[in-house]
């Protein structure tokens, strides 16, 4: 992991704090929901630097959520993290959802009560995040904190993403618009963040239902 992934944590733990406070005399329970969990530590890259997962920052927040559901596709690390938990917030209501999220997304529904409002960290690897997960999600009350390396991913794999038979960004976007026009790579790249910004506005139309206005 890459030196910027403290700062990453500062701003994540930030919202979170600002979200599990703001909300906890408006709704009857507060849902931390995190598609990409990992383990319960991650080392500094070219440094013996280990940090917290961004788990263990939101269990460790002032006004504590009433429930999490932590997603992780590694068997291995969702046995490191649930020990972690099992320490240091032995109490806390946590629901662990084993896979991966893409394929996981009606189970991760099924954990969050429909009483709630829910804060949803999403922090795939490049791109790797389909479009239908969110839109599966937000059948609940959900905020959603996307966090993408959209344009690292794009420039590194750019030659795979255009051929025919790739469907990374389609599935992504939810859409295959994106290929309409032009060949040049600034033009794609142009073309893939507008269509991530109008496709994210519209995840709640496709549930039918319009984005919580976070009151009673």
């Amino acid at each position: 992991m890459g030196r910027w992934a403290e700062e990453k944590h500062t701003y994540v733990t930030m919202y979170s704090k600002l979200f599990s406070t703001g909300m906890k005399n408006k709704w009857a329970r507060r849902v931390y929901v995190e598609l990409h969990a990992g383990s319960d530590h991650s080392r500094i890259r070219e440094t013996a630097k280990l940090i917290a997962g961004s788990p263990l920052y939101a269990l460790a927040v002032d006004d504590p959520f009433d429930k999490y559901v932590f997603c992780e596709r590694d068997n291995d690390k969702v046995d490191a993290l649930r020990a972690r938990v099992l320490r240091i917030r032995p109490n806390a209501n946590v629901s662990y959802v084993q896979g991966d999220c893409d394929d996981k997304a009606t189970d991760i529904v099924a954990n969050i009560p429909s009483d709630s409002l829910s804060l949803c960290f999403v922090d795939p690897y490049g791109i790797s995040i389909n479009f239908e997960t969110l839109r599966t999600l937000s059948a609940k009350r959900v905020d959603f904190l996307v966090l993408l390396a959209v344009f690292m991913d794009a420039n590194r794999n750019y030659d795979q993403y255009l051929r025919e038979k790739n469907f990374t960004v389609d599935r992504f976007l939810g859409s295959n618009t994106w290929r309409e026009s032009g060949a040049l790579r600034r033009q794609m790249l142009f073309r893939f963040r507008n269509s991530l910004r109008g496709n994210l506005r519209r995840v709640w139309s496709y549930s039918g239902t319009s984005p919580p206005r976070y009151t009673k």
